[in-house]
């Protein structure tokens, strides 16, 4: 009798055949929607998605929305009629390898790479000479940490963190991509944006967290020595950065920084999962100024 792991192998090789060419679902109406209201632009050769609304009148104010890993900028969707009616400027881009931007393979994705690609795109609006409001999440919160970085010369940012990477950083957890069970269908239907099934592309992405472990002292010391106002956003069930013992660190390393608590049930996406409670603790935020 052959060993059960050659019978497994000799199994597993026509199901990963059939699996690794099954086409990607079609796009939701509403993801047609975003992807019809927004463009792109065009960064060393690489195609890349964003949406730019105009929105309150008589604000000069401009937020850039930056989102999370494995998803893209429609994230954001459930705010973003809120917060068209408070700046004059809504922006939101899908990194490349997410969404609609391009998914160059093989290709050495960084988080350094992404930051360039945000201030590419805001060369491209001609906004690079204003003050940009920045509003991250997971995977972006690290990219708004380089640009927080580069920002003591030419940038001046006001930064909102929804998850705050240093503390993540200091406990080395590994549940980079884990979303609250209320939130998985609804971004698993827009995941076009990701195809996990391709394991290199997958593992050139999660580059990140070791790239996240290099450069801590790098990125964590942009939040510890700006002077530009922080926010944390937190949803005590976030099973990524565990309550209490995150919001503890959190509030140690960077004690200038002020912190909104949602509602207990609220976990890893609470722009999705508490749009009003999400909108309203940034506002009052931004409006503290």
């Amino acid at each position: 009798m052959k060993e059960w792991w050659l019978q497994v192998g000799l199994l597993s090789v026509p199901l990963l055949a059939v699996y690794l060419h099954i086409p990607p679902p079609k796009l939701s109406p509403a993801l047609l929607s975003w992807r019809s209201s927004g463009g792109y632009f065009t960064y060393k050769d690489q195609n890349i998605f964003y949406r730019d609304s105009t929105g309150a009148v008589g604000s000069s104010d401009i937020v850039v929305l930056l989102h999370g890993f494995p998803t893209s900028s429609y994230d954001w969707c459930k705010i973003w009629e809120g917060l068209t009616q408070r700046f004059h400027r809504v922006i939101a881009l899908d990194f490349v390898g997410f969404g609609f931007s391009d998914k160059p393979r093989p290709h050495r994705y960084s988080i350094f790479e992404q930051a360039s690609i945000v201030e590419g795109l805001v060369r491209h609006l001609g906004l690079h000479h204003q003050r940009i409001n920045l509003l991250s999440h997971d995977y972006g919160d690290t990219v708004a940490q380089e640009l927080l970085h580069r920002s003591l010369q030419p940038l001046m940012l006001c930064l909102l963190f929804l998850e705050a990477v240093c503390g993540r950083c200091r406990f080395h957890l590994i549940a980079q991509g884990c979303i609250a069970p209320r939130a998985v269908s609804r971004l698993c239907s827009t995941s076009r944006q990701l195809p996990l099934h391709n394991n290199r592309f997958l593992f050139s992405i999660l580059q990140y967290i070791n790239q996240r472990k290099k450069h801590r002292d790098r990125w964590v010391g942009a939040l510890m020595s700006t002077s530009v106002p922080l926010h944390l956003i937190y949803g005590p069930l976030d099973p990524v950065n565990p309550h209490p013992e995150f919001l503890q660190l959190y509030k140690k390393v960077l004690p200038m920084s002020t912190v909104s608590v949602l509602d207990d049930h609220i976990s890893h996406y609470p722009q999705l999962e508490d749009p009003t409670g999400f909108l309203n603790a940034y506002l009052n935020f931004i409006n503290s100024f």
